[in-house]
C-alpha cells in the first residue's frame, strides 16, 4: 500500500499496471458493469509541480505530455480516448445529460458546452472524466436501469448539493430510483486539512439544519473553521435516498499525500489534475 488512510475501511483498491498507479472501489467493481478508475501522480511524463501523470491541458504544461499521460492512463483503464466526455468545472451546479454526440469532446474535439460540473448518461462505451486536486470527486452507478453519473463537488457545489442534483437528474432523464443507485465519495481534501473562513461555513449554516451541522465544521482559536466536505456529501446523497450499504465514503486526502496525489491546498496551486473515469465496460440494456 502506498498512500495513507484516514482510516482502515475498505474503500480503495490500489491498481498499478505499466508504472501506473490508479485506484478503483470494490462497490463499483463488484457490480461488473463500468470502468471506473481514479489517478494518482504515478506514471506520467510530465516534469516540476506537474510530476508525473498530470491530467490538464490548462495548467501550463506540455500539451506533449498530457497527450501521453492519457495515453497511458486510458490504456490501463481500457478506455478509449475517442469515446471520453470532459466537464467544464467552475463551480456550478449544473449536470448535463452526455449523449453520443458528445464522444470525444474537450480530449479529441472542442467542447461545445460550458460550466458543466456533472455529467449522466446511459451510453455504452461513453466514459465520463471530470478533474480534481482537493474538491470531491462522486460517482454515480444505476445498475438496474443502466446509468452512470460523474460529478464535481467543490465547497460550493456541495452547499448546492450537487450530489443531489445528480441523483434527480438521473431520475428524471431516465426513471433511476435512489435506492438503487451505488454512489461513492472520492480522494479529496480531509477535514484535518480544510480550514475555511466564516462566509464559507455561514453558507453551510444555511443549507444544512442546526442539528446536522456538528459533525461538519467546527471553529478555532484563530476564528477559522475546519470543514468536512466528506460528512457533508454523504448527508446529502443519503438526503437525497441513497442507501448507506451502497454508498462508499472517501478515508483518503489529497492533501495528506501531496506525492502522490495532486493538492491545490498543499502545493499553494503549483500543481497539475487529478482525473475521474467513468464508462460502461460493455454494452448493456437497461431493464
Amino acid at each position: 500500500m502506498i498512500l495513507k488512510y484516514k482510516t482502515d475501511e475498505h474503500v480503495f483498491d490500489e491498481n498499478k499496471e505499466e508504472g501506473v498507479l490508479f485506484l478503483t472501489y470494490p462497490l463499483l467493481t463488484e457490480c461488473d458493469l463500468v470502468q471506473h478508475g481514479f489517478s494518482t501522480r504515478i506514471g506520467g511524463v510530465s516534469e516540476g509541480v506537474y510530476s508525473s501523470m498530470n491530467l490538464s491541458f490548462g495548467r501550463e504544461d506540455l500539451p506533449e505530455n498530457v497527450e501521453e499521460n492519457f495515453h497511458r492512463i486510458s490504456r490501463v483503464l481500457n478506455i478509449k480516448q475517442s469515446n471520453m466526455v470532459f466537464s467544464h468545472q467552475t463551480h456550478t451546479t449544473n449536470i448535463k445529460v452526455v449523449t453520443a454526440k458528445d464522444r470525444g469532446k474537450g480530449i479529441k474535439i472542442p467542447r461545445d458546452f460550458e460550466n458543466i460540473d456533472g455529467m449522466i448518461t446511459n451510453i455504452p462505451e461513453v466514459c465520463l472524466v471530470t478533474f480534481y486536486a482537493d474538491c470531491v470527486p462522486l460517482f454515480f452507478v444505476d445498475p438496474i436501469k443502466k446509468v452512470i453519473g460523474l460529478t464535481h463537488s467543490g465547497w460550493r457545489g456541495t452547499v448546492g448539493k450537487i450530489g443531489a442534483r445528480t441523483i434527480q437528474a438521473m431520475e428524471h432523464e431516465f426513471g433511476s430510483k435512489p435506492k438503487d443507485i451505488l454512489a461513492a465519495i472520492g480522494p479529496s481534501i480531509c477535514q484535518d486539512c480544510y480550514e475555511v473562513s466564516e462566509d464559507v461555513i455561514l453558507e453551510f449554516k444555511e443549507t444544512f439544519k442546526k442539528q446536522e451541522q456538528g459533525d461538519l465544521f467546527y471553529k478555532k482559536d484563530n476564528g477559522k473553521y475546519q470543514l468536512n466536505l466528506w460528512e457533508a456529501n454523504k448527508k446529502i446523497l443519503m438526503q437525497a435516498g441513497i442507501n448507506r450499504k451502497n454508498l462508499a465514503v472517501s478515508n483518503l486526502c489529497t492533501c495528506c499525500n501531496p506525492n502522490e496525489l495532486f493538492s491545490h491546498r498543499a502545493s499553494r496551486g503549483q500543481r497539475g489534475n487529478l482525473a475521474a473515469f467513468l464508462s460502461f465496460k460493455k454494452e448493456v440494456t437497461a431493464k
